[in-house]
This record gives C-alpha cells, sequence and structure tokens, in this order.
C-alpha cells in the first residue's frame, strides 16, 4: 500500500500556509518574524499598487516608462501567480518577448538589439512612441498515445508587428517568456548552492540521457559570476537583481543596481522624456518589494493522502520525472530571512539548465544557458493555478493548454520521460496528471 511522507503537505516546510482560493498565491510566510513584518507589508503595496509617469505629485511611485509593458509587479503576476498568453490577435499583458542578436556583452550576456535593446517594450509614456507588437497565432500539431487515444499540440507562431522604431536586426534572437509564479521564491533563493551543484551532471557520466547544468550570470553587487538560480534560463542570480532587472525592462524603472534609463541610442525621444529621479526606486524601498518576493508563501498540497494522487506520485517517479523535478531539498542559512532557513522544502525542481529539445528551444543563448536549454521550474502550487489565474497554460511560453501538453512537450533530455508517459495507460496518465494537481 502507498504511504504519503511525513509532512509531505508541507511544500515549504514551516513556511506553508493552508489556502486555496483564488487569493492563495498572495499570503505571506506562515511563520513571517516581526522583523520582516513590515518589510513584507511595504513592499507587497509597492508590488501591487500602479507606477506613474513623471513629474506627478506621487513621488515615491513615479518615473514609469518611458516604455514599458506594465504598470506595476501585479500586472504580470496577477495574484502574485502565473501569467498566460494572450488569445490570437491579443495584446500581450503578462507575457513578453526577451531580444538579442548573436555575441555577448563584456560579462557574457545576451548582446541586445542596436535598436529595441533586451526586451520589447509595447507600452509607452505620452511623447514617447512604443516600440511595438506582437501577432501570436498557433499551428495544431496531431499525436497519438501508445494505446491509440489521439491528441494534438498548439505550435505558436510570434509576427512583429508596428515597430515604432524601424526595422530590427536582420540577426534578431527573440524568446516570448510568461510570468512565472511569486511563492516559494525566496526558499529557493535559501537552497545551499553545493546542494544545487550536487544534482548537475554535465557530462551525463550516469548515463540516464539527462545532464542538467549550472548557469553562471553576472551578479552586478558581487560583479563577479555567480549561479543562477531565477528566471526562466536561471540568468538571474538572486531575487534582488531579479526585482530590479524586472523594474527596470518592464516598467523603465531605474534603481540602484541598474540606474540608467533602458533607452537606445536610436530613441531619442525616450531619452529625454522626464524621469522619477535618480534612481525612480529607493534602496529602502527596493528592499522592500525584494523582501516581499522573497516572503510569498507556497500554499500546503491538497489531497496527498489521495490512493490515486499516491500512485500518480509513483508514477511520476518511475518514468524518470523526477530526474530534473527533484523533490526535496533543505535551505541553507538565508541572512535576513530567519523564516526561510533550514526549511525542508518540495518544489520538484533542481534549478539546473536542460536541453528540451528543438521543439521547445528559442534558439537564443543567455549567459551559459543555450538556444535550446531551459532551467527546470518549480512545480509547487501548478495545481492551484487555475483556481488563483483561471487558465491552466503552462511552459516558458504557454503553449501547452493543460499539464498533460506540457509533459507532451518535453524533447531532449525529457524525451524518455514523455515517452515513458504515452506508453502509460490511460488511467495512470489520469493518476499523474491528478498527483500534479495536488501539487
Amino acid at each position: 500500500m502507498l504511504m504519503p511522507e511525513e509532512n509531505e503537505e508541507l511544500s515549504g516546510g514551516e513556511t506553508t500556509v493552508f489556502a486555496s482560493s483564488a487569493k492563495a498565491f498572495d499570503k505571506s510566510v506562515r511563520n513571517l518574524s516581526n522583523e520582516n513584518f513590515d518589510h513584507f507589508f511595504v513592499g507587497n503595496s509597492f508590488f501591487r499598487n500602479p507606477w506613474v509617469s513623471a513629474p506627478a505629485s506621487t513621488t515615491a511611485r513615479d518615473g514609469l516608462g518611458p516604455l514599458f509593458n506594465a504598470v506595476s509587479c501585479a500586472g504580470c503576476h496577477v495574484n502574485d501567480g502565473r501569467g498566460t498568453p494572450p488569445a490570437p490577435g491579443g495584446v500581450f499583458e503578462s507575457m513578453l518577448i526577451r531580444l538579442s542578436i548573436p555575441g555577448q556583452t563584456e560579462h557574457g550576456g545576451p548582446l541586445g538589439d542596436p535598436t529595441y535593446g533586451n526586451q520589447l517594450n509595447n507600452k509607452h509614456i505620452l511623447g514617447v512612441k512604443a516600440e511595438g507588437n506582437v501577432a501570436l497565432s498557433y499551428v495544431e500539431v496531431a499525436g497519438k498515445f501508445d494505446d491509440g487515444e489521439t491528441y494534438t499540440l498548439r505550435k505558436p507562431v510570434y509576427t512583429f508587428k508596428n515597430l515604432g522604431y524601424g526595422a530590427m536586426s536582420p540577426q534578431i534572437l527573440f524568446s516570448p517568456r510568461v510570468a512565472p509564479m511569486i511563492p516559494g521564491l525566496g526558499l529557493l533563493q535559501a537552497i545551499n548552492e553545493i546542494d544545487i551543484l550536487a544534482q548537475a551532471d554535465p557530462n551525463d557520466i550516469n548515463k540516464d540521457g539527462v545532464s542538467g547544468r549550472p548557469n553562471y550570470v553576472w551578479d552586478v553587487v558581487k560583479e563577479k559570476k555567480t549561479l543562477g538560480r531565477f528566471g526562466w534560463k536561471a540568468n538571474k542570480p538572486t531575487l534582488k537583481q531579479q526585482v530590479a532587472g524586472a523594474f527596470l525592462g518592464d516598467m523603465g524603472i531605474t534603481s540602484p543596481l541598474f540606474p540608467n534609463e533602458n533607452c537606445t541610442s536610436g530613441q531619442t525621444n525616450c531619452q529625454q522624456a522626464p524621469n522619477g529621479g535618480s534612481p525612480e526606486i529607493s534602496a529602502e524601498n527596493l528592499d522592500a518589494v525584494t523582501a516581499y518576493n522573497h516572503l510569498v508563501a507556497v500554499p500546503a498540497r491538497r489531497n496527498w493522502q489521495d490512493g490515486e494522487v499516491l500512485k500518480g506520485k509513483a508514477l511520476f517517479r518511475k518514468i524518470g520525472c523526477m530526474t530534473c523535478h527533484t523533490p526535496k531539498f533543505t535551505t541553507g542559512t538565508l541572512r535576513g530571512f530567519p523564516e526561510l532557513s533550514g526549511q525542508v522544502i518540495r518544489p520538484y525542481t533542481d534549478l539546473l539548465l536542460h536541453d528540451m529539445g528543438d521543439d521547445l528551444a528559442d534558439n537564443r543563448p543567455d549567459f551559459e544557458a543555450t538556444g535550446n536549454e531551459w532551467r527546470t521550474p518549480p512545480l509547487w502550487g501548478i495545481g492551484l493555478v487555475q483556481t488563483v489565474n483561471g487558465h491552466t497554460n503552462f511552459m516558458h511560453d504557454g503553449r501547452a493548454r493543460n499539464l498533460q501538453e506540457a509533459i507532451l512537450w518535453h524533447g531532449g533530455e525529457g524525451v524518455k520521460a514523455k515517452e515513458a508517459y504515452m506508453k502509460l495507460s490511460k488511467g495512470d496518465r489520469q493518476a499523474v496528471i491528478k498527483f500534479l494537481e495536488s501539487l
């Protein structure tokens, strides 16, 4: 008889909250300390409330733009949850497009398009032109399970339109990204580096077809390359840099980490636009938003004792999914966050890069990540996305319409697990999905 592990429902250890409503992703960790109480709620305010263009009487929140994708963090991370692609022909809201051309910056990162930089901004303040828009459509791809049941997958097609500053480089590389979930990010920061690297097998020494690699990226505070943990390609080393990068790239707001406006040399009106001070978000408020991102809790699992869920978990392990989606870590000591330290957590990620095959490739290198590689996304909370965000679109670009399609898109290092899933009976496939829905 299959039995659950002790405390298996506590995905975030003592930080776990028992919530399953539409607000399940916006709770503070259950063991929030007195010293971080104010940081969480001040950071929450700056995360949720909209920024405005300068000059404005709202001096703490002016400086939006000149070019941007959203007016607030919550504009992409709705209810602290997961973004989704628009309907075909719709406007990108919680999804964006990264840009680069072949080559690297002096620190080894992607080299931005000379005209449009590192990200396409589809919104603008008065007096500045937007950079452009993207049209999204899909091509249906048919497939069949080993038992004869058929399915279709949707392959996205992107077309740039209404470009405001002329043509992009003929060598343009682009990568669509939906906004990831916020819960549990601080716990991922708290995992000891040695425990992440212990999962790596870049030369596939054990010959299992899986060769997870760490991404080493530029840390703007330490001024050296360090282990990447955050972002779809693990291209950010810390939550603070992730937050500051999003303020600049997504909202056009400068910070102590990134003090220069996000305008290229050819965008004269962007360069001349009024700003909200230098920097536009203060060090204190940036720290508050960063603390908030550390302290958003992971919800507890539901139905973890159910027989079908336990069967699905056993199958998830048997077919090889846990080779990359590592179930459990114990966090180390994270300075300033006693709540997150020494916790037994179940994120179902190794935080490493894996070649996911040509069908998922964006062909855009990002530091040491190749165009075929993606970081294993955490699975905790995935079963509540429909409740919180009203959709079940998964993968980095939201192409999968449900969890089963997400599995079927796996290629490269994930192809053996996918093929093993396709060989399962329909009942066993349903058990695997039921397990995922319990996370």
